[in-house]
């Protein structure tokens, strides 16, 4: 075995290099980040052949005087951190002093840089790990830094990159992500002769247009603005409406203090917020920006900086997750931008403000369709005294038939409403279940119900109990294969209770995910939410509609079921016009 040796200092910064440039992109975000950190509001990136043969970034920041031009190319030299007590609250988005070194060490480098007091430039180049000397150069206050030949001296390294094509589209990506980390601060992307990317800087009030000229106009349409703070964190930003979400986690943007992440923790918090108002399989669509005292997280957790740990992980978690659920919570009817259902052109896309309440007439026809007696709505708003028209009360207008016993037809103001009745209705007894959900909620059976199940089953049950009593139910274990049920939810509609049962024991299994929130009792209620509401072909009066579309009108996240799947859609007049040629 040969002896133990110090490696030579270049060699050393191309192993540090496989860590931080694994290709073009890499490049453009060190060097990108380094001119944010430098307080630049204007950045341009210039590519060649997906940017291996060229990568310029150019900036108007503060600049690096010349005597310090050649230190910032030596490993671990920085001015963004001194101590390692600095290391506990990080305010910038580089701080190890790698990314010019390892650079500079696999490709020809060149720097040119003008401070802001300086009155003249200077310029240091690399070439095969050797820095020359600085000497004068013509620049504006900011820096230069051109990367030629990527990989040039590292010819295995540069087989694994991927065609110009692929490459530039990497670049691409990373450059939209910066711009919408930085409203603040213009950024232009070229390759050669062609402006890829040309956003200006804006100020708070032009942030949406920015965003719709990097993720398209579409999302801006259907996104639902969101900002809420908690003592030293705040979360803000747009959550694409649950209609919105899409096949791909291709629209899901993380910025942490200004720093582009996929931190796996955020994304769950994410992803639980829509839990139940997304399609199985399909992803939520966003753009979002937690700021966070910088001594609440560490962002030295991942080589490339792109995961970072929360000092109170959970807290953070919990935060994020409720903002989002509480957000969804008003995607209701009347509250949409677009109708869930609806996707084509000509969508309305002006938001609808309403102040709805169901007259007091109205509550023994939503009694007989839920099948239960007493008063359901122990919370719910007094009818309405002022003189506001009836029209803007009832978004979803008023029932004119019923379609095949699947939809509900109704007409409001703007034109037709069709209306998924079951999963309608399914939303608006999963959230009455929600929210009256444990003892108070409970109804005692006067006779017990005994339900007959294989002892797997049944032990499989028994092992939920405590999720089935905070669902509202008293269940006891009278042998091997019998079940007795003493007391259901007081919303549950009187029917078959053994059935209901043996359907959510079937159901038990298909989702074997956990959460430490309310999630298992929230999947028990959503299975008996989905059991207990009305099922195609059964037949409802006209105020029996009615009174289900004005639940509906009064129920949180009503725009979809809790499958995720939307329960109505709007044709307006002038779509119906079109479709009969009229005024043609």
């Amino acid at each position: 075995m040969p002896p133990i040796r110090v490696l030579d200092s270049h060699l050393i910064d191309q192993i540090a290099a496989g860590e931080v440039i694994e290709r073009p992109a890499s490049i453009v975000k060190e060097l990108v980040e380094n001119s944010l950190d430098a307080g630049a509001q204007s950045v341009e990136v210039e590519i060649e052949a997906g940017g291996v043969r060229l990568t310029r970034v150019r900036d108007d920041g503060c600049g690096i005087p010349p005597s310090e031009l050649a230190l910032a190319l030596a490993r671990h030299a920085t001015s963004k951190i001194s101590a390692a007590a600095d290391l506990g609250a990080i305010t910038t988005l580089g701080f190890r002093g790698e990314a010019l070194p390892s650079i500079a060490s696999v490709s020809r480098f060149e720097i040119t840089s003008r401070h802001l007091d300086a009155e003249r430039a200077a310029r240091v180049s690399v070439d095969a790990g050797v820095v020359g000397d600085p000497i004068p150069a013509a620049h504006p206050p900011g820096t230069t830094i051109e990367v030629r030949d990527l990989f040039y001296n590292l010819p295995a390294r540069r087989k694994f990159l991927r065609t110009e094509v692929t490459e530039q589209g990497h670049i691409v990506r990373l450059v939209e992500r910066l711009a919408l980390s930085r409203h603040d601060v213009a950024f232009r992307l070229r390759s050669g002769s062609r402006t890829l990317l040309d956003a200006p800087r804006v100020d708070g009030a032009g942030a949406a247009a920015r965003l719709a000229r990097i993720v398209g106009d579409e999302f801006v349409t259907r996104a639902l603005d969101l900002d809420h703070a908690a003592g030293p964190v705040r979360l803000s930003g747009w959550i694409g409406a649950p209609a919105a979400a899409r096949a791909t986690s291709d629209l899901q943007y993380w910025f942490v203090n200004g720093r582009a992440v996929r931190d796996r923790l955020l994304m769950n918090a994410v992803r639980l917020g829509f839990r139940d108002v997304l399609y199985g399989g399909r992803q939520p669509a966003y753009v979002l920006y937690l700021d966070i005292d910088p001594e609440l997280v560490d962002v030295n957790a991942h080589p490339q900086k792109l995961e970072v740990r929360f000092r109170d992980s959970r807290q953070i978690h919990d935060f994020i997750f409720r903002a989002i659920e509480r957000r969804l919570s008003e995607t209701k009817p009347g509250s949409t931008v677009v109708p869930p259902a609806y996707a084509g052109h000509g969508a309305i896309t002006r938001p609808m403000s309403f102040n709805v309440h169901e007259p007091a007439g109205v509550w023994a026809m939503a009694e007989k369709l839920r099948g239960t007696t007493g008063d359901p709505h122990p919370h719910e708003p007094e009818p309405p005294t002022g003189s506001e028209p009836e029209a803007a009360q009832r978004p979803l207008g008023e029932a004119l038939a019923q379609i095949h016993g699947i939809y509900i037809l109704a007409q409001n103001e703007d034109g037709l409403v069709l209306v998924d009745m079951h999963a309608a209705h399914e939303r608006v007894l999963y959230e009455k279940l929600k929210a009256q959900a444990g003892p108070a909620a409970t109804q005692l059976l006067l006779a017990p119900v005994t339900v007959e199940l294989k002892v797997d089953e049944l032990d499989a049950l028994l092992a939920r109990t405590e999720e089935w009593r905070d669902a509202g139910f008293e269940l006891e274990r009278m042998g091997p294969r019998t079940l007795v049920v003493r007391s259901v939810p007081a919303m549950l509609p009187r029917e078959d209770i053994g059935a209901l049962i043996r359907d959510v024991i079937g159901d038990g299994g298909e989702d074997a995910s956990t959460h430490h929130l309310d999630g298992a009792t929230d999947r028990l209620l959503g299975t008996i939410a989905c059991r207990s509401a009305i099922h195609a072909h059964r037949r409802l009066t006209i105020p029996e509609m009615n009174a289900l579309l004005r639940q509906m009108e009064r129920t949180p996240r009503a725009d979809q079921c809790n499958h995720g799947r939307p329960t109505w859609t709007q044709v307006t007049l002038q779509e119906l016009d079109r479709m009969f040629l009229r005024g043609r």
